[in-house]
């Protein structure tokens, strides 16, 4: 069994993104042409202690880039209205390359309208309507932050994905309905046939044992078990949930979607949670803020 460490990668690229930014910004220096480095803002409402960690890792992941980070921290009270004016401070911002809405939000806040409302061209999280329309269409656009971790996660493991079949389990739209159009597409990683279940799903098992690549995505902690996967699955893990366990100083550990001490032995490769598929959302944050950097200064 293979392990696919995300971590390890993420390490990589974010190393790898300070580089190519030192690297720009000598050269424009030299061309007297002061640059700026790449600036990924956060806007977080309320007081969500899973949001409040990833934020602190998208943060920890800047510095390690080398790019610029900010925190717009905002009241769970705060109106609709007026979280809209912020985050029109930053869609007009000269200073700001690409920015998040940490999901996440408060009941009395629609999360379509805040998303509608986030220029396309700093929508490095990727959930805004043109940019799942241009994903759709095969243009060049901000892939969401989940599904483009796991792109980069297959084609650098060299994980053969054309004519393979993947199942993908749950149809949100921030990881399964985008990884079943981008698995499903003509391109190095994909050329997949792809199953979509969900809970209305008649028999999912049947649909599991099916898979090549099985991406899970419901947040069901050690839902997937051994008898779901043929000899030999690839299992990408999305899944990030804590539960009890007594013998950890913070009386809880980190379990993915899939049991991995039950499927371990019968899948040929899997990301391990944690370690797997959470640090590339982050990392691929950081490469969609480049992207977004790229196309107004070079």
């Amino acid at each position: 069994m293979q392990l696919l460490i995300g971590k390890t990668l993420a390490d990589e690229l974010q190393t790898q993104l300070r580089q190519e930014v030192d690297t720009i910004i000598e050269v424009r220096a030299r061309e007297n042409i002061a640059l700026r480095r790449p600036h990924l803002a956060a806007v977080f409402v309320g007081d969500n202690t899973a949001s409040a960690a990833y934020i602190r890792n998208k943060i920890r992941a800047c510095e390690q880039a080398g790019f610029r980070s900010s925190l717009v921290k905002l009241g769970a009270d705060i109106s609709e209205a007026d979280l809209l004016a912020e985050i029109e401070k930053l869609n007009t911002s000269d200073e700001v390359d690409g920015f998040i809405v940490q999901l996440p939000l408060p009941a009395h806040i629609d999360e379509q309208t805040v998303t509608f409302s986030i220029n396309p061209d700093k929508d490095v999280d990727g959930f805004h309507p043109m940019s799942l329309g241009k994903m759709m269409l095969g243009v060049d656009t901000f892939i969401p932050a989940t599904p483009l971790g796991i792109l980069t996660i297959l084609e650098h493991y060299g994980v053969s994905t054309s004519g393979k079949h993947c199942v993908i389990v749950g149809r949100s739209n921030i990881v399964g309905t985008p990884m079943s159009l981008l698995m499903s597409r003509n391109s190095k990683i994909g050329n997949c046939t792809v199953t979509l279940t969900h809970s209305r799903t008649a028999d999912l098992a049947a649909e599991t044992r099916r898979a090549d690549i099985l991406i899970a995505a419901i947040g069901k902690a050690n839902f997937i078990k051994a008898d779901m996967l043929k000899q030999g699955a690839i299992v990408i893990d999305v899944g990030i949930n804590a539960v009890e366990d007594t013998t950890t100083k913070s009386g809880y550990k980190l379990v993915g979607d899939v049991d991995f001490d039950d499927v371990a032995a019968k899948v040929s490769a899997i990301t391990p949670v944690p370690r797997g598929v959470g640090p590339m959302t982050v990392a691929a944050l950081l490469l969609n803020t480049k992207k977004a950097w790229d196309k107004r200064f070079l």
